[in-house]
């Protein structure tokens, strides 16, 4: 595939733009910022590695004439989460791309009292969109998601809400997943300054594929690598909602069956509005709730 062709076609210069993005160092991150350094944008990276985010910086400035700076990030660390949004509200972005996840890891409850995988793949980027939101709305900023096909592995349960007790890797994910699209759906819907965009990889070779047992790994690793899209051209969904907004219970993915081809938008029937309102209360009330747990 020719890139630099389809990047021409469908997006334009970022240059004088600034974009942050969380886990960059990741297999879609790597690739994110290298298509966004090609364009000319100047990039805020927000990692938990310091080490790995030095070596990217490091590569990027050798090839690309732009400014990248680091913000220390560690999704499962609310205190940490706090100090990185309180840099991005003082050195707001044009765009906030919300890009780290974990899938398949120890399961605990994190030191704000939920379960570890919600923590990280809802509340913590739902916070930082819901404070930084009234500075995106002053510059018309835009807050791009990855969501996951995941997120219709299961629906939302009022009873359990961060799925605690939900030994399934794909459930856990899928329901947090679920919980940070729904939100930020009704979140956006009414608002005029910023806008939203959800975008998914499909399915695709990065680390959250990569937690099966070694000896399974070793065997399906490479058949995965011909059957799934690479990476760096599954990154073309998350680059193009940079320049495509979306509407409520829209998403931009691959083309076909959601995991091969191209960006495209396609609608949503895998939820209704009744779930998306109940989610969205709760999501306000987490946000609330820390914000009297920071006092």
């Amino acid at each position: 595939m020719n890139y630099n062709k389809w990047l021409l076609k469908n997006t334009k210069s970022l240059k004088g733009k600034t974009v942050a993005i969380t886990g960059s160092t990741g297999g879609l991150g790597v690739h994110i910022c290298r298509f966004l350094a090609g364009l000319g944008a100047d990039l805020i990276l927000l990692n938990r590695s310091r080490t790995k985010t030095e070596s990217q910086i490091k590569e990027l400035e050798e090839t690309y004439n732009i400014n990248i700076r680091f913000v220390p990030l560690d999704l499962i660390d609310m205190q940490s989460v706090k100090a990185a949004t309180d840099f991005l509200c003082e050195n707001c972005p044009d765009f906030l791309i919300h890009n780290a996840g974990a899938y398949s890891i120890p399961r605990f409850i994190t030191g704000f009292g939920i379960d570890n995988v919600f923590q990280i793949n809802f509340f913590a980027p739902y916070y930082i969109t819901r404070r930084l939101l009234p500075f995106l709305s002053q510059k018309g900023g835009r807050v791009v998601m990855v969501g996951s096909v995941a997120h219709n592995y299961s629906k939302t349960n009022p009873d359990n809400i961060d799925f605690r007790d939900i030994k399934a890797a794909s459930k856990a994910y899928g329901n947090a997943k679920r919980y940070l699209m729904l939100s930020l759906y009704e979140l956006f819907e009414k608002e005029k300054g910023a806008t939203l965009s959800v975008t998914h990889p499909g399915i695709t070779f990065t680390n959250i594929t990569a937690h099966y047992p070694k000896l399974i790994f070793a065997v399906i690793k490479h058949p995965m690598k011909i059957i799934f899209m690479q990476p760096k051209k599954a990154a073309l969904c998350i680059v193009m909602g940079l320049f495509e907004k979306t509407q409520f219970g829209e998403w931009w993915g691959p083309r076909i069956f959601d995991v091969w081809g191209l960006p495209t938008k396609k609608r949503l029937s895998t939820f209704k509005k009744c779930e998306s309102e109940a989610v969205f209360l709760n999501a306000e009330k987490y946000y609330d709730k820390f914000l009297q747990f920071l006092t």
